[in-house]
C-alpha cells in the first residue's frame, strides 16, 4: 500500500484525490494551508518529511487567473517556486511527485489540439507562472508526472457551470439574455475523471508529461447550452466574442488539448465530456 501525500487537500481537486485515492486503497493523507506553507521551503521540506510519502500529489495552485495579472509575485511564489521547493523535499526522501499543469500554458492559436511536444507560449501571468514550475519540477526530480488538464469542474469550489447556472437562476423571468463567447474552444473537464487518470499513471513507471482531458471539445457558448439544458433553465442564451468582455488576463482562444503520450501507451481513460458532465450531475444531486 503506497502512501501518498496531497498538498492543496483542501481544494476542488484535492478533496476528490483524496476521496478517490482512499478508495482505490492507498494510505492516504492531506495537508494545506496553514498547515504547509509551500512558498517556504523550510517549512515545506519539515512537513513533507513529516510525512514521509512516497508519492507526493501537488494539487495546490493559484489559480485565481486574473488576479494574476496584477499579484504577479505571489503566482510566481505557489505556482513556480513553490514546485520547485515540494519537488526538493520530494528528492530527500525519494517520493514521486505528480502535478498538475494548464492549457494555459498554450498561445492558443493552433487550429487543431494541442500534443505534449509542442511548444508552450504561455500569454497571461498565470500561464507563465505555471510553465516555470512545471520546467523546475522536470529539472529537480525525473521521478515526477505532470499531468495537464483544462476547463476543469467538480462538486467541490467554484467553476463555470455553476456560474453559469447561478447567472441563468437570477436572469430567469426577465427576458434578458444570457451573454457567452463563442470564440473560446477547449474540453470540459471532471475533476474526478481527472483523479482516475492519475491513479492509473501512478500504476506505471511512466514520467513526463501528459495531457488529461476529457474527449471532444466545444465552445463555451456550447457547453453552457449544454448545462442549461440538463438543469432545465429556461434563460435565453446569445452569443458573443471575447471581445464584448474586458478581462485583465488574456484567455487561449482554443486550447483543445489531445491525449496523445496517453493514447499512444494504452491507458487513456478520460471518457466524452458529455458523458463525463452526466455524471458529475449525479453526483452534485448526491453530495448536495
Amino acid at each position: 500500500m503506497q502512501k501518498i501525500l496531497i498538498v492543496g487537500a483542501h481544494g476542488q481537486l484535492g478533496q476528490d484525490m483524496k476521496t478517490m485515492a482512499s478508495s482505490a486503497g492507498y494510505s492516504v493523507s492531506g495537508v494545506d494551508v496553514p498547515d504547509i506553507d509551500i512558498t517556504d521551503p523550510v517549512a515545506t521540506r519539515k512537513v513533507i518529511a513529516a510525512h514521509a510519502p512516497e508519492v507526493i500529489i501537488n494539487c495546490s495552485a493559484y489559480t485565481a487567473v486574473d488576479a494574476c495579472e496584477t499579484h504577479e509575485r505571489e503566482a510566481f511564489a505557489v505556482n513556480s517556486d513553490g514546485i520547485a521547493h515540494i519537488a526538493q523535499a520530494a528528492r530527500e526522501i525519494n517520493a514521486r511527485v505528480v502535478h498538475f499543469s494548464t492549457d494555459y500554458v498554450f498561445d492558443g492559436l493552433k487550429t487543431g489540439p494541442y500534443i505534449e511536444s509542442d511548444v508552450p507560449n504561455p500569454q497571461s501571468v498565470y500561464g507563465k507562472s505555471k510553465l516555470e514550475g512545471d520546467r523546475r519540477l522536470a529539472q529537480a526530480l525525473p521521478d515526477h508526472i505532470i499531468l495537464r488538464v483544462a476547463w476543469l469542474y467538480g462538486v467541490h469550489g467554484q467553476h463555470f457551470i455553476k456560474k453559469i447556472r447561478e447567472r441563468a437562476l437570477q436572469m430567469r423571468g426577465t427576458g434578458k439574455p444570457l451573454k457567452v463567447v463563442t470564440d473560446e474552444v477547449g474540453t470540459p473537464t471532471y475533476s474526478m475523471d481527472v483523479c482516475r487518470q492519475t491513479l492509473k499513471l501512478l500504476t506505471t513507471n511512466h514520467r513526463g508529461t501528459f495531457h488529461g482531458t476529457n474527449e471532444g471539445f466545444c465552445t463555451r457558448f456550447e457547453f453552457a447550452r449544454e448545462i442549461l439544458k440538463t438543469y432545465t433553465i429556461d434563460v435565453p442564451l446569445e452569443p458573443c466574442t471575447s471581445k464584448d468582455f474586458v478581462l485583465p488576463a488574456p484567455r487561449p482562444a482554443y486550447s483543445v488539448l489531445e491525449n496523445q503520450r496517453l493514447k499512444q501507451l494504452g491507458i487513456n481513460v478520460m471518457r466524452d465530456w458529455k458523458v463525463a458532465f452526466g455524471d458529475y450531475v449525479q453526483e452534485e444531486k448526491i453530495t448536495r
